[in-house]
């Protein structure tokens, strides 16, 4: 295909954009045409890499109120409910979550998922059954796994053995909550085990770590120091660092200083960190989101996870990233032009790199995935949460939508307002 007349995220204008064999081929305004291949008009709208969630819980999604629902709201409640759930689980209904989940992920634009998988389970149902969604939707979605002990690597009986299990049949990246462990020793335990096994297998590390309000859980000084002395640099992830929120400014300088030396990456999940955060505060309430802008300004690599999608943890979402990339905006108080540029990156390109993810980008080259968004820039997008006009995979055209306009009267005449009218000269 060659799509004409769009706009790209770095600013250029009156783009056009040549795909062919499922890459793309060239990039530059006015294109010749080309022989057998299909055109479409991009009307100045924001041609976009895909969204990537470098964070989510496919295998608790859609199942929410399934055996009741989290009335306190708290993490530790939705981790309760959970452990209730898991005996009922069956892989026909997990599978079946997964791909429907899937499908609302690629109708938004949602193209590569890093998935956390429960590993405590003794028949590691979940694990297989995501194995098997993973080769379902690898024609259209990458999919990458974690092993996550939920319960507890040390507290839960057996998690270990099934977390080399769960890598054994092919899960990708290794995870852990270091700070569910019984201790403090525990915890960091947790995390020299956990990091010492990836190390051996050569594989990348994701754990969720200090997610709480406590400015005594510092678990991630342990596992930038793990990185470095086990050689990790580039390949670990600390998600949510929710306690990063509520330490005191020197030693939260000192520690994101150590992040960056390990080139640790960093994933926040806006939506969910500030719902079940700060629960048990009166007022003041504490937002319970990390520092992301310090940690982009000291050249962390940092993305957004939308984290979880009706589930014992949260009542809502639709795997729709710009919901998350504007939460993320409000929370951290991005709203300078930068600042919000940065927020679109968070859920595209810092995720995708935090991934790994191959032949990802907007560039001559790349694999030819994008979707074209009812905008004319990044910051617009955040603003209308954009409508996903065409949503394409190696140059194949797996999703479309007609534009979202306003109908109203003028006069008794019928008239078509475009969302867009409604942006200001700023």
């Amino acid at each position: 295909m060659l799509i004409r007349n769009v706009c790209l995220p770095d600013g250029r204008q009156g783009q056009d954009v040549l795909v062919q064999g499922g890459c793309i081929k060239a990039i530059a305004p006015q294109l010749p045409a080309v022989e057998g291949v299909q055109e479409l008009d991009g009307q100045g709208w924001l041609l976009s890499p895909p969204f990537v969630d470098a964070h989510f819980h496919l295998d608790a999604a859609l199942s929410y109120g399934q055996p009741r629902v989290n009335q306190s709201g708290t993490l530790l409640e939705g981790i309760a409910l959970w452990g209730e759930l898991k005996p009922l689980l069956t892989q026909e209904t997990l599978v079946e979550r997964a791909l429907s989940y899937c499908d609302w992920a690629v109708a938004k634009g949602l193209l590569a998922i890093r998935s956390h998988v429960d590993v405590c389970d003794e028949r590691l149902l979940a694990v297989e059954a995501l194995l098997h969604v993973r080769e379902r939707v690898k024609p259209y979605l990458d999919l990458q796994l974690v092993a996550f002990p939920q319960d507890g690597l040390l507290r839960a009986p057996g998690a270990l053995e099934n977390l080399k299990r769960a890598l054994d049949m092919g899960v990708e990246v290794v995870g852990g909550i270091p700070h569910f462990e019984r201790t403090y020793e525990q915890g960091t335990q947790s995390i020299k085990l956990l990091c010492e096994l990836a190390a051996e297998r050569g594989l990348a590390v994701d754990m969720h770590c200090d997610e709480s309000d406590d400015p005594a859980s510092r678990h991630v000084e342990t596992l930038a120091f793990e990185t470095q002395r086990l050689g990790l640099q580039g390949r670990v992830t600390g998600s949510h660092l929710t306690s990063l929120h509520s330490v005191d400014n020197y030693y939260a300088s000192k520690l994101i200083a150590l992040m960056a030396e390990a080139r640790l990456q960093v994933v926040a999940n806006p939506l969910i960190n500030i719902t079940l955060q700060g629960r048990h505060d009166s007022y003041p309430k504490r937002r319970g989101m990390t520092r992301v802008p310090e940690l982009l300004a000291a050249g962390v690599n940092v993305g957004f996870g939308h984290d979880c999608v009706l589930d014992p943890w949260y009542s809502q979402g639709s795997a729709d990233m710009l919901e998350v990339a504007s939460m993320g905006l409000h929370v951290a108080q991005m709203t300078s032009q930068a600042g919000m540029h940065a927020c679109f990156d968070a859920v595209t390109v810092n995720n995708a790199r935090l991934m790994g993810l191959a032949g990802y980008g907007l560039e001559v080259g790349a694999n030819a995935d994008f979707v074209l968004l009812q905008a004319r820039s990044p910051v617009e997008a955040l603003r209308l949460r954009a409508q996903r006009l065409l949503v394409v995979r190696r140059g194949q055209v797996l999703s479309r939508c007609e534009p979202s306009t306003a109908r109203l009267s003028l006069d008794g005449r019928p008239a078509t307002l475009d969302w867009t009218l409604a942006q200001t000269s700023k």
